[in-house]
Formats: C-alpha cells, structure tokens, sequence
C-alpha cells in the first residue's frame, strides 16, 4: 500500500461504511457482502406517510445522541494527512457521517450527503441537525428514556414500538416534511456531486478504495470508469468487493490499520 501511494501522486480516493467502524458506526454489510440488517429506509416509504416517518425520526431521535457525538479515527486522519502533502485529488465518501471534514480534509465530496444537516422537501430551506433533535425531544419527551443499539445511518432499532404516539415537527418555514439531507435508497444524487467527481477522475492517475463493498452502484460506478480508463485500483476492505476483479492491489485488513502509517 505504501508503494502504491508514493507511486501516485495524484488519488481518487472512494471511502464507504468501513472507514468509520473504528469511530462507533455500524457498517451494512457482512465479509460477503450481504446485509447484516434490514435494508435502509427508502424514499418512496418516507414519503408514502406520516407513520414511516414517525419511525425513521424515533429511531433517528434515539440514535443521534450517539451519532451526533463520533470522532474521526487514525484512518480519517491518514486521509486528511494525505490530503495536506498534496496527493489527493478528491475525496469522495458515501458515508454521511461528516468524520473526514472532522478530521481536516476539504476536497471532499459527500455523495450521499449529510446527516447533520435537515431538508425541506417543499421549500428547500436547511437546518442544523442538532436543532432538528431538539425539537424532536422536546415535542417527545416521554421517548427520551428510550434505548436501542445504534445502526449505520444515524438511527437506533427500536423493536416492537407504537410510533403512532411520536410526533414529527414540521418545517419552521413553510409547514412542509423534513428529512434528514441524506440520498435515501431509491433517491438520485445530486448531478452537481457526480459531476464534480467525473471531473476529479480525470485528473486522477489511480483511485484508492477505502472500507467499501462497493455493492451500491453509486459508488461502483467510479470504479468501472477507472478501469476503464486503465488506471490502478488499491482496496483496502474486509471481504469481498463487487470489483475485485478490476482490483490492480487488494488489502484485506482493517481500514485503521491498513492506514495508520500514513497518518
């Protein structure tokens, strides 16, 4: 992996859910890359009612004080050290926990967007995570003695709950549905991200895949590009990858480890 780097100059490094297992989030998928829980919330079921989304935000009200309070861990560092000797030329990051820019990178692209940030979905207007949560406890105050095991997005499972009794707070600008600033399964990601990310592979001379199974087509997508392009592909994950045939070096160890050394 050190030879790899110092041999280019110039990475295109895709990060996913293994990165950030060493900060205390839950990643999706087992060493086969098969889901170790039941898939994410979607956009078509937060959508459809007022009970999918009491769920999805009492379960996002009890996970977020875990959440909400990560660190970035030595891997996160080793990419931001990366960053400042100049040998980066993106980072892009399906994960939506906020923990590279945390760490210092700022050439990040956060494909799938941010969980400490909410959207409207009438008006567009943003708010801060944080002052979501707080309306959340204390229209909920009942809920807050509550407990679960967190999961990867943010939220905690919460088994055998009546949610009809949780109350959602609305937009403080037009009234209209909240949800967290995050591509849902069955969402598109913004043009501008994917754009911006095309461009950087360009002027990429090899990409660097960090903690991801790369079963999601999202980030995939960017591995075929490179090969197609003929340029080196490095993983570093435990398991399997859906790329590991267009793999030029393949680490299977933990992410942490792997990058320690170059923090």
């Amino acid at each position: 992996m050190r030879d790899f780097v110092a041999a280019h100059p110039r990475l295109f490094v895709l990060t996913g859910a293994g990165i950030s297992t060493a900060s205390g989030i839950p990643d999706y998928r087992d060493g086969q890359g098969e889901w170790k829980r039941s898939p994410p919330m979607t956009l078509q079921l937060f959508m459809s009612g007022e009970p999918a989304r009491a769920r999805y935000w009492a379960r996002a009200m009890i996970g977020w004080r875990h959440f909400g309070a990560v660190l970035p861990n030595v891997a996160h560092r080793a990419l931001a050290h990366l960053e400042k000797q100049g040998r980066i030329e993106l980072l892009l990051t399906q994960n939506v926990d906020g923990l590279h820019e945390a760490a210092g990178s700022l050439n990040v692209v956060d494909l799938h967007g941010r969980m400490d940030r909410v959207r409207c979905m009438q008006c567009g207007d943003i708010t801060r995570r944080d002052v979501m949560q707080r309306r959340l406890e204390d229209a909920n105050p009942d809920w807050l003695q509550l407990s679960a095991r967190v999961a990867p997005d943010g939220d905690a499972d919460l088994d055998g709950v009546d949610f009809s009794t949780f109350s959602v707070p609305p937009c403080t600008v037009c009234g209209g549905i909240l949800k967290p600033d995050v591509v849902f399964f069955g969402e598109n990601v913004p043009r501008a991200r994917v754009d911006t990310a095309w461009a950087h592979l360009e002027r990429a001379d090899a990409m660097l895949v960090v903690g991801s199974s790369l079963m999601v087509y999202s980030g995939y997508r960017f591995v075929l590009e490179a090969s197609r392009k003929g340029l080196p592909i490095a993983s570093i994950n435990l398991g399997v990858t859906r790329a590991d045939a267009l793999l030029t070096l393949k680490v299977p160890h933990n992410v942490s480890d792997a990058l320690a050394s170059f923090a």
